[in-house]
């Protein structure tokens, strides 16, 4: 599951500190550039985990145009929570009419894979 949102970095002597204005508490700094980047997607990655992980809402993204700072810059940071979460598979036993089984099976359509998107879609309305 890949994620997109806006952070604002600020700069305070040589150092960045960042925050994530749709995330309440999420913030994360960095001894240099590159550090604070790679910080802030584990910070996106572990504050989104936490939500999800305790069945709570995630929050829409801004829109980066929305966002100003006079301090700092505002970017994109994304996070991949495929990489973070526990990914071990669990067996679920399900029933299908045979006709779609037939079809499905003759177009090489990964079944374990489609019931994750399925899933994901409608867990994350």
């Amino acid at each position: 599951m890949l994620f997109v949102y806006p952070a604002i970095f600020h700069k305070e002597n040589s150092d960045y500190w960042v925050e994530f204005p749709d995330l309440p508490g999420c913030h994360t700094y960095g001894s240099d550039i590159k550090e604070a980047i790679e910080s802030s997607k584990d910070a996106l990655s572990g504050y989104l985990l936490t939500l999800l992980e305790n069945g709570m809402e995630i929050p829409a993204a801004s829109e980066i145009s929305t966002l100003h700072t006079d301090d700092g810059f505002t970017t994109l940071i994304y996070c991949d929570l495929d990489q973070y979460k526990n990914t071990k598979a669990v067996k679920k036993t399900l029933s299908i009419p045979k006709w779609l089984n037939d079809r499905a099976t003759s177009m090489g359509i990964n079944f374990s894979q489609v019931l994750q998107e399925a899933l994901i879609a409608k867990t994350m309305k």
